[in-house]
């Protein structure tokens, strides 16, 4: 497939199916089936326009190459019920944590380190829970992993990890930084070794020192409300996040307040945009916009945040099954989920339950294409949209 080419990868990991589309036609190029990818550890974009995600079902680290003849570039077993997946800068070296997968409170306490250039990979005890991880680059490269209740980052030596012998031993991290007890989203910056981490208080910022972690002013929020995951923005070299404010209550969802939250990691600068009510679940980044997609009883739309934070608004037809008032917005309902590329003016979003995918141009919020699929893409299912020297690998946390 041609490099220029976008290209999007659609999972449906309930009905445990892949769908290949090129972009903006929506037309589908592949399709693997029987591969059912954990929506909680999402894709993280490597090098070269590939991508890696987790099989919880086969318990399989998967690299795909969208752009090659062979989708499946490489298969690698790994514990799951996958929680985070990291990669190094290089995306040689990549982390697999454990957590709740259906359960009700975390159980599984596995750490998998791979090392895609020789094929290695360990599997490791740390701590259960729902472990947050980034992998710090370098000649000595590190896992950090971001625990709760006691929160800490934990600081291990990949070298030692990968050394491990088998029997899944359980580790020491080589050292502790301590963090609130509520963290909740994790990002790394490469070229100043930068941790960041979420909690209630705000984003805690660590700088590596070593074969340790420093730590740094805490960026505020700016807003009663806070944020639960991270995103590296790697063209404009800031902080993304969706900060959820309200009655935490599950059932008073469509009360939720939702503002986008940009930190300039140059200026120091931080900016909130009105998103509306309801539920704003992951963003999107491209090449000049910032897209999020609101699910409200009221009515669903794709937001679309220009570089000035000036946000246009589309509608999104419904979804039969969607949350409803007196309900949850987790339970049993249909979502969307939303994909762009840093090498791209597309955006994707799905209409779960429905099998479609609208595929819009940013730049002038026109639909190109709304091709259904051949499974119904329940809760929404997950997407990333790739271009192959696109630059999205200079996040190399997955989503």
């Amino acid at each position: 497939m041609p490099a220029a080419i976008p290209v999007l990868l659609v999972s449906d990991h309930v009905a445990g199916a892949v769908h290949l589309l090129t972009v903006p036609d929506g037309a589908v190029a592949g399709r693997l089936t029987g591969r059912h990818l954990s929506e909680h550890a999402g894709f993280l974009a490597l090098p070269g326009g590939r991508v890696a995600c987790v099989d919880d079902r086969r318990g399989e680290l998967l690299v795909l190459d969208p752009f090659a003849e062979q989708l499946v570039e490489r298969t690698v077993p790994v514990a799951v019920p996958a929680e985070h997946l990291a990669c190094d800068p290089s995306g040689r070296r990549l982390a697999v944590t454990t957590g709740l997968g259906k359960n009700s409170e975390p159980w599984s306490d596995l750490l998998t380190v791979v090392d895609l250039a020789t094929g290695e990979a360990a599997r490791v005890r740390t701590r259960a829970g729902e472990p947050g991880v980034t992998v710090l680059g370098g000649g000595d490269p590190l896992v950090v992993l971001r625990h709760r209740e006691p929160g800490a980052l934990a600081v291990h030596r990949f070298a030692d990890l990968l050394g491990a012998p088998p029997g899944c031993p359980r580790v020491v991290p080589h050292a502790v930084l301590a963090l609130p007890d509520d963290g909740h989203g994790d990002a790394y910056v490469p070229g100043p070794e930068l941790v960041f981490a979420a909690t209630s208080q705000g984003v805690h910022r660590a700088r590596r020192t070593g074969d340790a972690l420093t730590p740094e002013a805490v960026v505020p929020w700016g807003s009663s409300a806070r944020g639960w995951y991270l995103r590296f923005d790697t063209r404009r070299q800031a902080l993304w996040t969706t900060l959820r404010g309200g009655d935490p209550d599950p059932l008073r969802w469509p009360e939720w307040s939702n503002q986008a939250w940009r930190h300039e990691l140059g200026t120091g600068r931080t900016l909130l945009t009105e998103l509306g009510p309801g539920l704003v679940f992951r963003l999107a980044l491209a090449r000049r916009h910032t897209a999020f997609s609101r699910i409200h009883p009221d009515g669903d739309e794709l937001i679309l945040l220009d570089a000035d934070g000036a946000a246009r608004r589309f509608p999104l037809p419904g979804m039969d099954g969607a949350p409803r008032r007196g309900g949850t917005p987790w339970e049993g309902v249909q979502r969307r989920a939303v994909a762009a590329s840093p090498g791209s003016d597309w955006i994707a979003v799905t209409r779960g339950g429905h099998g479609e995918v609208h595929i819009v141009d940013a730049e002038t919020g026109q639909e190109a294409a709304r091709p259904r699929l051949s499974t119904p893409l329940h809760h929404g299912g997950h997407l990333v949209l790739r271009v192959r020297d696109d630059g999205a690998d200079g996040d190399p946390v997955g989503r």
